[in-house]
């Protein structure tokens, strides 16, 4: 069965940096759009960004400059770097896997910014 597992969130001060990984297994990773998104408490999911299998990417206007999604088809993985980061990227930030209509979701992982 298809699984997205994430990993790398945690507790950072303003400013600082984290690297998100998810790992997708039980299909052929180079054919899906991978994703990142992530829901703040009292707010709706909201797409951060994505990386097509060609490579195209696209990011939320808040986090452009600052994030970078990148991914290694090698190992099945999808990355996203965070930089500068700020109190407001606070969430619980969701992979996504997509082919045509199907999307599947990993569990989240947690990034709390605070001082």
């Amino acid at each position: 069965q298809v699984q997205l597992v994430e990993s790398g969130g945690g507790l950072v001060q303003p400013g600082g940096s984290l690297r998100l990984s998810c790992a997708l297994s039980g299909t052929i990773f180079r054919l899906y759009t991978m994703g990142w998104y992530r829901q703040a408490p009292g707010k709706q999911r909201e797409l951060v960004a994505t990386m097509t299998s060609t490579n195209s990417v696209n990011y939320t206007d808040s986090v452009k400059g600052r994030f970078t999604i990148s991914r290694d088809n090698s190992k099945n993985t999808v990355y996203l770097q965070m930089n500068s980061l700020k109190p407001e990227d606070a969430a619980l930030y969701y992979c996504a896997a997509g082919i045509t209509t199907m999307m599947y979701w990993g569990q989240g992982t947690q990034v709390t910014v605070s001082s």
